[in-house]
């Protein structure tokens, strides 16, 4: 049985949720403030959490920041507008997936088997060992002391680094655009001049062994952005 986790403050639309999700044989855990719900969620480290933007107390943009690095499941954010800074800073603090409210509960359940086929597609293939911990042959990322080693030896990387490495870990074998990173990293859109992502991968490349003239760990996609390849790191950057 998987475990979601919704945070939103309407009381009424949560027991609705969840009385629709449990006979699909998902255990829904409730919870209407921000401020008590990102210590529960790092203890249970549920499959998803469901959080609402607007919340009392601490906003859903706070809790979402807190968890970042640290939940390994799924973050599926609600929000009330199609407003693109709303998902640019939903991007940031880590969501895999957004709802725009009013919830239609089907289309909820589609997004939910969605998120947990991807989990299970990466659980399966590149052994996420724990919560705090992902694996990709000799590169090894530990999500709670955000330690990287490759082959056993430490990795130092700035914080930007590790941030940009940590994206492209959770979104393996995807192509994502220099937009996208500028959004995630920086918080700022492309301009069609920045290059400040591309010297940063450049950089990345170097310190993880990737050949930056060939590179197979972090291949550039042209006219698209850059791909994380997961199946790289087993051996073939030594």
């Amino acid at each position: 049985m998987k475990t979601i986790y919704l945070v939103d403050g309407d009381v009424k639309l949560c027991h609705q949720i969840k009385r629709f999700l449990e006979p699909y044989r998902y255990q829904v855990i409730m919870c209407h403030d921000g401020s008590l719900a990102v210590d529960e969620i790092l203890k249970r480290q549920p499959d998803i959490v469901i959080l609402d933007l607007i919340l009392p107390k601490v906003d859903g943009f706070d809790v979402g920041r807190k968890l970042s690095g640290k939940f390994q499941g799924k973050l599926l954010v609600l929000t009330t507008s199609c407003d693109d800074m709303d998902h640019v800073a939903g991007i940031e603090m880590g969501a895999d997936d957004f709802y725009t409210k009013p919830i239609h509960p089907r289309v909820l359940l589609a997004r939910i088997r969605m998120l947990l086929r991807r989990a299970n597609n990466v659980s399966n293939k590149f052994n996420l060992t724990d919560f705090n911990l992902m694996k990709f042959g000799d590169l090894e990322l530990n999500f709670s002391s955000r330690n990287v080693k490759l082959a056993g030896m430490d990795v130092p990387l700035t914080t930007s680094e590790y941030d940009l490495l940590n994206y492209f870990a959770q979104n393996v074998n995807k192509v994502i655009s220099r937009d996208n990173l500028l959004n995630t990293i920086r918080g700022i859109d492309y301009d069609g001049l920045d290059r400040s992502i591309d010297i940063k991968i450049g950089t990345l490349r170097k310190k993880l062994g990737d050949n930056g003239k060939s590179p197979k760990g972090i291949i550039t996609i042209r006219n698209k952005g850059y791909m994380f390849v997961g199946d790289a790191w087993e051996n073939a950057l030594q």
